[in-house]
């Protein structure tokens, strides 16, 4: 019986990078937390022990620092793929470079009533861009990550299967929650990335927020059906969407009434309603 090594790869994950633009009257900031993979002739590595054709990793981290610092990081997206097509310009023995990166979004602070040029606020949510690239060609994701939303109204879940272990009431007017995790691929020509993202991302707040829900599966649909129609430029999107469920509070014993105003937010366990929307 032979034996041989299979797929392997290896890199550098959580690779933190804040890069400050220094302009006069107002910077800009961008932070990201980078993961660098590489799949390439690294056979003799494993099997005989030889280094000489692995990159070090530490030299993967002390690239992507040389390069924040050479030019501003203008988007996630573009930043993985001057990496990538550094690496692959300079190490041969690499076929292919995945980089992900998770963008902290820091918002500018708002004193007496403007934009302040060099304050910031930061909250949970994240954007993300996830770039594969070899010799032969780029494929580029984007998304977000930890977007978390509510609204009060217009969402409902009744028709559902109910059997013996069903205790579930039907609801037509219930809350409805959930942390948005999205992932769109572009097409192969998209290079405007920050208006294509601010455009994804508003897209799928309007929809989350005015649709006319009968389930969160019903409102994923629609949102991702409303991003593929409204940007031209994604070819696909995937949405996770768990379901935060706020339990209606129980005050009779208190001989008090409830009319769906006060709840009880729970963490787990909690629905997970998944889905890929795609072009034909």
């Amino acid at each position: 019986m032979g034996i041989r090594l299979g797929q392997n790869d290896y890199g550098k994950s959580r690779v933190r990078l804040l890069r400050v633009t220094r302009n006069a009257d107002r910077h800009n900031v961008k932070e990201l937390n980078l993961a660098i993979r590489m799949e390439g002739d690294f056979e003799t590595a494993h099997t005989l022990g030889d280094n000489s054709k692995v990159l070090a990793t530490d030299t993967m981290k002390n690239t992507v620092y040389a390069l924040a610092q050479q030019k501003p990081i203008d988007s996630a997206e573009d930043f993985c793929r001057r990496l990538i097509e550094y690496f692959l310009a300079n190490n041969p023995e690499v076929r292919q470079v995945e980089v992900d990166a998770e963008e902290v979004l820091w918002t500018r602070m708002q004193i007496d009533g403007s934009a302040h040029g060099s304050a910031f606020t930061r909250g949970d949510e994240k954007r993300t861009a996830m770039v594969k690239g070899s010799r032969e060609g780029l494929t580029i994701r984007a998304g977000i990550k930890d977007l978390v939303v509510l609204r009060t109204t217009k969402s409902a879940f009744e028709g559902f299967i109910r059997d013996r272990y069903t205790t579930l009431k039907e609801d037509r007017n219930r809350l409805l929650s959930t942390g948005i995790l999205a992932s769109w691929l572009y097409d192969g020509g998209t290079t405007e990335f920050n208006c294509t993202w601010d455009g994804a991302r508003r897209t799928l707040l309007e929809i989350f927020a005015d649709h006319d829900s009968l389930s969160l599966q019903h409102t994923l649909y629609a949102m991702g059906e409303a991003v593929l129609r409204k940007v031209p430029s994604i070819r696909e999107i995937r949405l996770s969407l768990p379901n935060k469920h706020y339990l209606l509070a129980n005050l009779s014993p208190f001989g008090l009434e409830n009319p769906s105003e006060v709840f009880i937010p729970t963490d787990e366990p909690h629905g997970l309603i998944e889905a890929t929307v795609l072009r034909d």
